[in-house]
């Protein structure tokens, strides 16, 4: 086959062992040739090797490195080794390699191991660097939500409607469906201590407050980080890596007006839906449970729910989820817009904007736990 490296090897009855090769030798054949050293060396333990490149019709350096290394393995384990065919041309390229350069270290710096301290010192500094970034975007897009609210009709509607369909509607099966097993676990867990004081309908209750106050938007929020959060760093990232931001900028278009404003404008409006709903559904779940292993009627559930949740409930949980929808979408474009380098890039942006979204989600409803404490 033209193009390729052809071999053989022939053994003789000494244990002497001759390798013919044909063809071409050079970088792209470099990856077949390799693995015939250690063929050569373990499959027929050679007394003596002879290479016999008479029928090599090009060599470059790469080739010349592969002969380097067979007669370097073999000096390493004591066989006589030999060339020949050799041409002028083709001893001149052998002598290209430089031995003694081989043998030496190689000249690039080893990386020093950090120790502690210096390891929680440049943990810090990321994360202020970090901080920075963070703080300097939601600024930005604070400003370019001002621009787009003064100018209702530069925002590209379309768009947001169709992050409103991914946010939203394609959430809402898999959002359900956790808050539902979430209301159902809730139920029954608590039905076990509580009807042993004769208070089963006391689980309406906490499935509802626990749910509306809290789980609620906490795991909605959680949910569309994982699945929104991360593609809308995804899209943006690949966005950047495929050069198609540079190409909006230098087309007189804002990329953070263009690509952010209608994912955070979808966020905003689809998130607390989607809390409204999850509270529905655990509450669904905690019905069944009441229903059927509690012997509450569907009425009795019903209206221990309603006594338990206030509008001051319902309304600190929307203004959470709203908060929550701001963050997700806000890191989401951020580590996007961060994305320098190729497809690992992409992925790394895709991680940070998941673990940092939680991270955010967890402080701000600690925050919100300390003020409605007060407010209440």
């Amino acid at each position: 086959m033209p193009g390729t490296t052809k071999h053989r090897i022939e053994t003789a009855d000494d244990g002497v062992v001759t390798l013919s090769l044909s063809g071409r030798m050079d970088l792209e054949r470099f990856g077949e040739l390799t693995p015939l050293i250690s063929t050569i060396f373990d499959s027929y333990t050679p007394s003596s090797l002879n290479v016999d490149m008479a029928g090599i019709d090009y060599i470059d350096s790469s080739g010349a490195l592969f002969i380097v290394k067979l007669e370097d393995e073999a000096h390493a384990r004591s066989v006589p080794f030999t060339l020949s065919g050799l041409s002028r041309e083709k001893m001149g390229i052998l002598s290209l390699i430089d031995r003694e350069a081989l043998a030496k270290p190689s000249l690039a710096p080893r990386e020093r191991r950090l120790n502690l301290i210096e390891q929680l010192g440049n943990a810090s500094i990321i994360a202020v660097r970090d901080m920075y970034d963070i703080v300097s975007f939601g600024g930005e897009l604070i400003y370019e939500i001002g621009h787009s609210v003064t100018h209702l009709r530069k925002v590209r509607w379309g768009d947001v409607v169709t992050y409103m369909k991914k946010v939203g509607v394609d959430g809402l099966p898999i959002v359900g469906l956790i808050s539902f097993l979430l209301g159902l676990i809730m139920a029954f867990m608590s039905s076990l201590q509580l009807k042993q004081f004769g208070a089963n309908v006391y689980v309406a209750s906490l499935v509802a407050v626990a749910m509306v106050r809290e789980l609620g938007p906490i795991m909605t929020a959680i949910i569309v980080a994982g699945r929104s959060g991360s593609a809308f760093a995804a899209e943006i990232g690949t966005m950047r890596v495929n050069e198609e931001v540079d190409a909006l900028a230098t087309m007189g278009f804002s990329p953070m007006r263009f690509l952010s404003i209608p994912k955070v404008i979808a966020s905003l409006v689809t998130v607390p839906v989607l809390t409204i709903f999850a509270s529905i559904f655990a509450i669904m779940g905690g019905l069944i449970v009441g229903v059927v292993g509690l012997n509450l009627t569907i009425f009795t559930y019903i209206q221990q729910t309603m006594k338990a949740i206030s509008i001051f409930d319902i309304v600190s949980g929307l203004v959470k989820s709203f908060v929550f929808a701001a963050a997700i979408s806000a890191v989401g474009c951020q580590r996007g817009f961060r994305v320098r380098g190729g497809a690992e890039a992409v992925g790394n942006a895709t991680t940070s904007a998941v673990v940092t979204s939680i991270f955010l989600i967890i402080v701000i409803d600690s925050t919100f736990a300390i003020i409605l404490h007060y407010i209440h």
